[in-house]
């Protein structure tokens, strides 16, 4: 059996409940001492039956343990970050995003994150699962040790238990023009602006990026400098700055972007981005490539 484990009870609970089944004292004394041993039995039964659903729970070998994070900042009693504990029934195939979903639909209706394809391709569901960077809907539950840990992605702001404010992130993504541009515009309006199949095959893996964050979330560079591009903003400029088709102004115009103080000189080339990403995009590679190419570029003579 599948089931939440119930939170203990508060200091301000226990005396409300214990105020609620005081005996007035105008009852006889009789009286008083039965509703008061009533209250007690009653007591005793509830934390029987919480102890019991513990156990149930965490023996069964059909369910999985999640510890999820919490957070409500406009709820009263609930503004302080805490985990929540929800013990799903496993099925074979099932990932993380399953559990959560199964946990929210059964157990508790305000647990709140973000989801949509289910096929790793929205980039909508990136957490911080196990202490990894993870997409959920992408982890099998039967890859992770219990209990399962699922947090909102590091180094960003909290807006409500798994879901993270995106808007720095897109913005940095924004200020690479991640959009083709060519100034070589064939004369006939319906002629293909072709691509080798070398170059496209250059910047095939770059294309893959769903923008999910988990890369900048990795990043300490990112961590510890908030106007720093990020390898998901650096990654998409080399996405066209290597399209042939774009050409040589165009090119280094993406250079001039990236070259900035906060841009591809602040990587440290520490690969945490490269193992987090759920696409396998060689994030740190291209960030290299761009440093040589921005080099070459100052370098006239190259």
């Amino acid at each position: 059996m599948s089931t939440q484990i119930p939170e203990p009870e508060t200091e301000a609970e226990s005396e409300g409940a214990e105020s609620e089944t005081a005996p007035a004292e105008t009852l006889p004394p009789a009286q008083q001492a039965r509703l008061q041993r009533k209250a007690e039995e009653r007591a005793d039964r509830e934390e029987r039956a919480r102890e019991e659903a513990e156990e149930e729970a965490s023996s069964d070998e059909n369910t999985y343990h999640l510890k999820v994070f919490r957070y409500d900042p406009e709820v009263k009693g609930k503004q302080e970050p805490r985990f929540d504990d929800f013990y799903v029934p496993f099925e074979k195939g099932m990932t993380v995003l399953d559990a959560l979903i199964h946990a929210r639909d059964t157990f508790d209706s305000s647990l709140t994150f973000r989801h949509s394809c289910r096929q790793a391709i929205c980039g909508s569901d990136a957490f911080f699962i196990n202490g990894s960077q993870r997409l959920g809907c992408k982890t099998q539950l039967s890859d992770l040790d219990e209990p399962v840990r699922v947090e909102p992605l590091p180094h960003a702001e909290v807006r409500k238990d798994l879901v993270v404010d995106m808007e720095h992130f897109f913005d940095q993504m924004e200020s690479v023009e991640p959009f083709f541009q060519t100034n070589d515009l064939p004369d006939d309006e319906l002629e293909e602006q072709r691509q080798s199949p070398e170059n496209r095959e250059k910047v095939k893996m770059s294309t893959r990026c769903i923008w999910c964050a988990a890369c900048m979330s990795s990043c300490n560079i990112a961590a510890g400098d908030n106007e720093f591009l990020g390898p998901a903003a650096i990654n998409k400029a080399y996405r066209f700055a290597m399209d042939e088709r774009e050409g040589e102004d165009l090119k280094q115009h993406r250079l001039n972007i990236i070259e900035q103080e906060h841009g591809v000189w602040r990587c440290q080339t520490q690969f945490s981005c490269t193992n987090v990403c759920p696409k396998d995009i060689p994030l740190t590679k291209h960030i290299q490539e761009l440093k040589r190419e921005a080099v070459k570029s100052n370098l006239k003579f190259w």
